[in-house]
């Protein structure tokens, strides 16, 4: 507020000399000082300078709509009309509305501020009334001209609601030319129904070439409502919009508007205008020549309520004054689309029965008579007798599909299709009665040969036989032979076949024929027909005969054609068995001899089956099948017999001696062993096994596993069935060879059990295999350790543990201390210190010494000496001290022996334990015991040792100073100079020397301890 009041007191002081100042401030500070404030400052005084210098800093970044006003206002007051037009055509921010009134009110020497406001802002017709009313047209002139030509519709718009002269009107039209939208011209206009204004410009325009559609759209509504030839400039012009036109039209004249719709084909608009205006025989003329089927279907809808008015125009009008083939055919083609069967016929109708130009066009007649198959069924009959150009094969098969039968065979009786005509009357009318007759009257073979299959599907085979026959047709030959076959009519059926084979030699014929004679018994005939000249396959009919159980004429026929084979066959079931083995050995098939051979097995003819086998039986595919004939027919000994005599041929194979062995295992088991001693390399070992076992045959079962290297199996059998397996060498040879090692304590369980004394041998036996310290916990846990102590003698030699132990506890319970001293010196791998405490306790003395040199061997060196102190063994007891070498233990036993008294052992032991006891401490026990005579030798020895010992020291100590005398220590600038040369890398110095110093003794002069030597 204070801001404001200096500003208010300077423009107060001074208006001219502070103006500049002022609008600076009011520049800089507006936004705290307020834009409001400032510009009612401004207005208080006047100022409309300032007031418009002030806004002309702030207006292009101020938004407000207020300073846009303001500044136009500042503007025009101050005669800056340049700035009021660029703001004007600039700015966004003002509003339009207030602008252009205030602008109006100010009545500006230049309008062309106002004309740019209202161009922006769509105020044309505003701005129009204005400047017409304020005598202003020149600006009127500038605005359509130079700035805005396309506004001219609105202008003009404009002038026509103030009345304007025509005149003025068609001038400024013209001069402007083309720099607008027509449409919106004419709109204008139009709207004030002062349409012919425009009439010379249109033409004006329309004789310069202006193809433009609104150009043309008006000259034509002109031309209707002025009456002048509008139909001809409806078809002639091209350029004018059917749609619009049509419409233009349609309340003035409907017969234009359809004009106009169809050169557009606007073909909805045609049909609406035509619907409401009754004009339908020019929408069914123009739908004929339209040829639109959409089109067709929309008028034929259900839901079109003047489909009937139209209907009829186009079959009385529409279709008869047409010429052109293709409009009657979308015609006609719409209708059946439509599905209007009752008025399709009638279309048909006038233009096929009425002799028009397409009375003869067949797909018309098609058609129609189609149409009434479809519609009316009554009719098709008429249609079928008073038309002839139609489609007769398709009619008729279109008449069979709709069921309408006797119209179909009247077509084919009236086009001489009598093949057809007679299929109809047997496959649809199902009257084989009017069939015959009708292929009587026309007797034809084709008619025949259609009523022979129909009788054929009938199974009235002797009818159609002779209906065959009056066709003198054998095509169907398959048929006629299977339908005989099913009935039996073989009699009818050889007649047939005979005039069949007159038409054609097949080989399917003769064969059927030769097989129908066997079927009649006809032998004789059979014989001359195979003998002569033919090309049936008489295999097939000898199979069939033999099938059937035709033997006789199954004989002839595999005579004939020399197949051996079958003829065995054929004469096995006839009983002629050695004819049938003659006949095997012609066919020499394998087949062949088993059939034979079964068939003389049923007839029990042993010998002759035998013949057979022996051809069998070196096949081994077939050697199954043949045993499990003869066994399922409890001939045993036959097929053993077989068998054995089949062992010697040339071509004899594994199976037959495996089949062989298996049969000994169940009917003759004694001869078994012979069979495997002598055949055991031929056999198939496992199926052998099986039945061995089967038959529980163990020692033949041992002997084929020991040949099969199933060694386990083998020793397994031997223990499990002892009494009828086991044989002591063979056992011993499998159980070295096999692979499970439980199976050796298998077995040393069983000679525990069976033959315990034999067990030493079987241990030796499997001694390389045998873990000893799990069999020596078997024989301990069994409690027969001694029985087995040859084996732990045997083994010993690997000095295992268990093996060691037990044989020293058999050695300690036997009381032999030898064999257990001997044991324990060679054998070490054993708990010492167990056995020690064990033989601790023992009874004798032997085993107690044996204690304290166990001790002895493990360090226990105390316990050893007391346990031999214990026994009085002193001898032992100074042995171990001294071996202990432990001086206080030599001392304990030296003092213990002079506490016992024992005084030759003292003097034992100074000489055992020479090396371990201090001279003092003897000369000590020695003097105090009086013992100084027995202990003489040993102070003498000490003395000699210790004489030597200074002696040689002397003498070293001599050889030591000569050296040093010899060796003088170097200078110190000589040592001084040589680790100068040596350098950093220089090493120790050598043995004797220093660097510079003189060498201190290695050792001190040791102490002397008592006494002086």
């Amino acid at each position: 507020e204070d801001s404001l009041a200096c500003l208010h007191a300077l423009l107060s002081a001074s208006i001219r000399q502070n103006l500049q100042l002022c609008v600076q401030v009011a520049s800089k500070y507006h936004e705290q000082l307020g834009t409001q404030s400032l510009v009612e400052l401004f207005e208080s005084f006047k100022s409309y300078e300032g007031l418009f210098y002030f806004l002309g800093s702030i207006v292009n970044f101020s938004q407000d709509p207020d300073v846009h006003l303001k500044y136009i206002q500042a503007a025009c007051k101050t005669g800056q009309i340049k700035e009021v037009e660029r703001i004007c055509r600039e700015s966004n921010c003002y509003n339009p509305e207030r602008v252009k009134n205030f602008l109006k009110e100010a009545k500006l020497t230049d309008q062309l501020p106002l004309i740019i406001v209202c161009d922006r802002f769509d105020f044309v017709h505003d701005l129009v009334l204005y400047l017409y009313r304020n005598n202003l047209q020149k600006y009127i002139e500038i605005y359509v001209q130079k700035v805005n030509p396309s506004r001219i519709p609105a202008v003009v718009g404009g002038l026509l609601d103030v009345d304007c002269s025509e005149e003025v009107i068609k001038n400024l039209i013209m001069v402007v030319r083309g720099q607008f939208s027509t449409d919106e011209l004419v709109a204008e206009v139009e709207k004030r129904n002062r349409l012919k204004l425009l009439l010379p410009w249109l033409e004006s325009r329309s004789h310069e070439g202006c193809e433009e559609p609104a150009t043309h759209n008006a000259l034509a509504k002109i031309y209707i409502d002025s009456n002048n030839s509008p139909e001809r400039f409806l078809r002639e012009n091209t350029y004018y919009d059917s749609r619009v036109v049509g419409r233009y039209c349609e309340k003035r004249d409907p017969h234009l508007a359809c004009v106009a719709y169809e050169r557009g084909q606007c073909d909805l608009e045609l049909i609406k205008v035509c619907n409401e205006n009754s004009l339908f025989k020019s929408e069914a003329r123009y739908l004929v020549r339209r040829k639109d089927p959409e089109l067709w279907a929309h008028v034929l809808e259900e839901t079109n309520p003047s489909r009937r008015q139209l209907i009829d125009q186009v079959v009385q009008t529409a279709l008869s004054e047409t010429q052109d083939p293709e409009e009657v055919s979308v015609t006609v083609k719409a209708f059946m689309t439509a599905d209007l069967p009752n008025e399709l016929i009638e279309l048909l109708e006038k233009i096929v029965l009425d002799n028009s130009v397409f009375s003869e066009h067949r797909n018309l007649q098609n058609l129609l008579i189609l149409t009434a198959i479809k519609a009316d069924r009554t009719r098709v009959m008429e249609y079928i007798s008073r038309l002839d150009n139609y489609d007769a094969p398709d009619i008729a098969n279109i008449a069979i599909s709709s069921a309408l039968y006797e119209e179909a065979f009247a077509i084919f009786r009236k086009f001489d299709v009598n093949a057809s005509a007679i299929q109809v009357l047997i496959e649809h009318i199902g009257n084989l009665d009017r069939a015959y007759e009708f292929a009587e009257r026309c007797n034809e073979p084709a008619v025949w040969s259609q009523l022979a299959r129909a009788q054929l599907q009938k199974d009235l085979v002797k009818e159609a036989i002779d209906s065959y026959i009056r066709a003198d047709d054998p095509s169907s030959y398959l048929e006629v032979v299977q339908a005989a076959s099913r009935s039996n009519n073989w009699e009818d059926l050889v007649k047939f076949l005979q005039m069949a084979r007159k038409k054609g030699r097949e080989t399917y014929i003769e064969t059927e024929l030769i097989f129908a004679l066997a079927k009649t018994g006809r032998l004789s005939e059979l014989e001359d027909c195979i003998n002569g000249p033919n090309n049936a396959h008489i295999q097939q009919v000898g199979d069939r005969c033999y099938e059937e159980g035709m033997y006789e004429a199954a004989k002839l026929l595999y005579s004939s054609v020399s197949n051996f084979a079958r003829l065995a066959s054929t004469l096995v079931h006839l009983g002629e068995y050695q004819a049938a083995v003659d006949s095997s050995r012609k066919a020499n098939s394998t087949r062949t001899w088993k059939e034979v051979c079964f068939a003389c097995v049923d007839g029990q003819e042993f010998r002759l089956a035998q013949l057979c086998g022996l051809h069998i039986v070196i096949h081994a595919d077939e050697l199954e099948e043949l045993i499990r004939f003869y066994q399922d027919r409890g001939y045993f000994e036959e097929l053993i017999s077989l068998l054995e005599a089949a062992l010697g041929l040339e071509r004899a194979h594994m199976g037959m001696f495996t089949e062989l062995a298996i049969l000994y295992s169940k009917f003759k088991p004694q001869k078994m062993p012979e069979h495997l001693e002598l055949f055991w390399s031929r056999v198939n070992i496992p199926k052998v096994l099986r039945a061995a076992e089967e038959a529980h045959l163990w020692a033949e079962l041992v002997f084929l596993y020991d040949k099969y290297e199933e060694y386990d199996n083998a020793v397994l059998t031997m223990i499990n069935h002892p009494t009828d397996a086991w044989r002591e060498g063979q056992f011993k040879d499998v159980i070295a060879k096999v692979a499970n090692v439980e199976l050796y304590y298998k077995a040393l369980q069983f000679y525990l059990d069976y033959k315990p004394l034999l067990i030493n041998d079987l241990l030796l036996v499997l001694a390389p295999r045998l873990d000893h310290t799990r069999t020596v916990g078997f024989f301990s846990k069994a409690g027969q350790l001694p029985l087995v102590k040859p084996y732990l003698r045997s083994v010993q030699s690997h000095n295992n543990k268990s093996v060691n132990e037990a044989l020293n506890h058999l050695l300690t319970e036997e009381e032999d201390y030898q064999g257990l001293r001997a044991s324990i010196d060679a054998y070490d791998n054993f708990d010492n210190i167990a056995l020690a405490q064990q033989l601790e306790k023992h009874q004798l003395i032997e085993f107690r010494r044996i204690a304290a040199y166990l001790y002895k061997g493990n360090n226990r060196w105390t316990q050893s000496v007391e346990l031999c102190k214990k026994d009085r063994l002193y001898k032992d007891a100074m042995q171990h001290a001294a071996e202990s070498r432990d001086a206080e233990l030599a001392e304990k036993l030296l003092q213990w022996f002079l506490d016992e008294g024992k005084r030759e052992c003292f003097a034992a032991s100074l000489f055992t334990c020479y090396d371990l006891l201090p001279p003092d401490v003897v000369l000590e026990l020695a003097w105090r015991h009086n013992l100084m005579d027995l202990a003489m030798p040993y102070f003498i020895q000490v003395m000699r040792e210790y004489l030597s010992k200074v002696d040689r020291l002397d003498a070293s100590e001599s050889l030591r100073k000569q050296e040093e005398h010899v060796a003088e220590p170097a200078p110190l600038l000589f040592g001084q100079q040589l680790m100068l040369t040596a350098g950093p890398g220089a090493g120790p110095a050598p043995a004797g020397f220093s660097y510079g110093y003189a060498a201190a003794p290695a050792f001190a002069q040791p102490p002397v301890y008592g006494f002086s030597v």
